[in-house]
């Protein structure tokens, strides 16, 4: 998809928030700072909420709004840590820095500068089912430190992964998965303000194919009009039934065979982040893109290799992590046998 995402186009505001439980709680850390863990299933709009919250928390939220990926720290190398813009500045110079000390430094740092505007500042922390709990211990004594002048967020699809100290310092906000009917008034908004014409078989369609994913829902509907320049009933079965990533996986494939694990781990972060998949749907459509290019033993082994994978998948900790973690154990093996 080459035009802008409609997920970041028509980014929710407080008040658009199709879940009233999730709105009120927000409101509350409007007015009254505190920290949150914003816990639910993928796609439930949790990162927009935190976003939205900060839009209206801050008035100067593209500095005062701090995002850190945990997926950022966890899955990637010290050399990918250190090259990346964001955290440069902080690590500059530190080659021999253990991961776990570049890790409490950017957090530390970050949370140490004052904000530009108001009283505090946010951090959020996203996908944080992948924290470690060394790292959470670092993250409550900077929680306690830094209090007066930040508030944290965390957010996660399992809350149950945090310590004890830490979720005690936060305020829960469930965010549950969207009805059909919230999903097609979010769908049908974004229609009408990208004046796309529609109809509510089209917008039916296209809340059954998403699953509950509103992410997922957005995506969809703009790959359909961006296709067939409406959202209907055909054209959205048309459309994403004939929607595929073939070209993607292959990518993912033929990097993680050569060595490439860098390049593997961007294609797979953004089919996760920005086409809606999850993690055990990406998992699927690998082994579809697999069966093209291998067969034989090369095949079951990485079938049984990805067996044990989708049992981590479904246990709901972080989907890049043990996809990362199938890809480099395959490329491994893969070049054993060159």
């Amino acid at each position: 998809m080459d035009a802008p995402l409609w997920t970041d186009t028509h980014a929710p505001g407080l008040d658009d928030l199709p879940q009233s439980s999730v709105r009120d709680r927000l409101r509350r850390a409007v007015d009254e700072p505190m920290n949150l863990v914003v816990q639910g299933p993928p796609g439930a709009g949790k990162t927009a909420a935190v976003r939205a919250l900060a839009e209206a928390a801050h008035a100067d939220p593209a500095n005062d709004l701090v995002e850190i990926n945990v997926a950022d720290f966890f899955g990637r190398t010290k050399k990918e840590l250190r090259e990346d813009p964001r955290f440069e500045q902080f690590l500059a110079g530190r080659s021999r820095m253990a991961k776990r000390d570049m890790i409490n430094r950017v957090l530390k740092e970050s949370a140490s500068y004052a904000p530009m505007s108001g009283d505090y500042k946010t951090i959020v922390l996203d996908n944080a089912e992948a924290i470690r709990e060394d790292f959470q211990q670092a993250l409550r004594r900077v929680m306690e430190q830094y209090h007066r002048t930040t508030q944290f967020v965390i957010v996660t699809r399992q809350p149950s992964t945090l310590i004890a100290p830490i979720r005690s310092r936060c305020f829960p906000v469930p965010v549950r998965a969207p009805t059909s009917d919230e999903i097609e008034a979010v769908v049908e908004g974004i229609l009408a303000a990208e004046d796309v014409p529609y109809d509510e078989d089209g917008l039916e369609f296209v809340s059954g194919y998403a699953e509950g994913d509103l992410r997922r829902a957005i995506l969809g509907a703009q790959t359909t009009a961006e296709r067939a320049d409406e959202v209907t009933m055909s054209t959205v079965h048309e459309t994403l039934q004939d929607v595929g990533h073939d070209d993607d996986l292959e990518s993912v494939l033929a990097a993680a065979e050569a060595g490439d694990l860098t390049d593997a781990r961007k294609t797979v972060g953004t089919l996760l982040d920005d086409e809606g998949y999850d993690g055990q749907s990406l998992l699927v459509d690998l082994l579809s893109a697999a069966r093209r290019r291998y067969d034989g033993e090369e095949l079951a082994r990485l079938h049984r290799l990805a067996g044990d994978i989708d049992h981590d998948l479904v246990t709901g900790t972080d989907d890049r992590l043990h996809l990362a973690h199938l890809l480099s154990t395959w490329g491994a093996r893969a070049e054993g046998q060159s």
